[in-house]
């Protein structure tokens, strides 16, 4: 049995959520969020909690309990709280910029990339060089996260690159010579 799916899912104050079959809709101060689970997850509001359970004992079911749980639990702390990546851009020339809903990366490469941000996510870019990504859904922020950080990870020589905030880069000495 999942150690994760026995928990309930406490619902802070501010936040709401509506179970109708096996749709679950999370609103709060951040915004609003749903998910449907598989048929063989039960999920049910009581006592200010959200309790999952299995309603068989399928392969799949089991596999699921704890998943659900925890994609619920990361929806109410989404729609009360948010989440948050930052980003580092290190490298001469290297830097970012926002244009619409679109950021403007320049990493070394002879053009610029443009990437698209979804809905949903909001980004924010402090003295070209530093990418705040915020959002509801922890998967999206950190989709979008990894997608611009893969355009140029940071480098073990120099260190140049995207990297996240706090994120060690292992440094490499140079070659010796002789």
């Amino acid at each position: 049995m999942s150690r994760i799916g026995n928990q309930p899912v406490l619902i802070p104050g501010g936040v709401t959520v509506e179970v109708s079959g096996q749709t679950v809709v999370v609103k709060g101060s951040k915004g609003e969020s749903s998910y449907t689970s598989p048929s063989c997850i039960a999920v049910k509001v009581e006592d200010n909690n959200v309790v999952v359970s299995r309603t068989d004992n399928s392969k799949f079911g089991k596999a699921m309990f704890g998943t659900v749980r925890s994609l619920i639990d990361n929806m109410v702390v989404g729609v009360s709280k948010g989440y948050k990546k930052d980003l580092i851009i290190e490298g001469v020339g290297y830097k970012a910029q926002m244009k619409g809903q679109e950021i403007i990366l320049s990493l070394g490469f002879s053009h610029e990339i443009n990437y698209s941000i979804p809905d949903g996510i909001k980004v924010d870019v402090q003295n070209n060089t530093n990418v705040s990504i915020e959002g509801i859904d922890k998967q999206l922020v950190g989709q979008v996260a990894a997608r611009i950080r893969d355009y140029s990870p940071a480098e073990p020589y120099k260190g140049k690159g995207v990297r996240y905030a706090g994120e060690q880069i292992r440094r490499k000495e140079g070659k010796a010579v002789a």
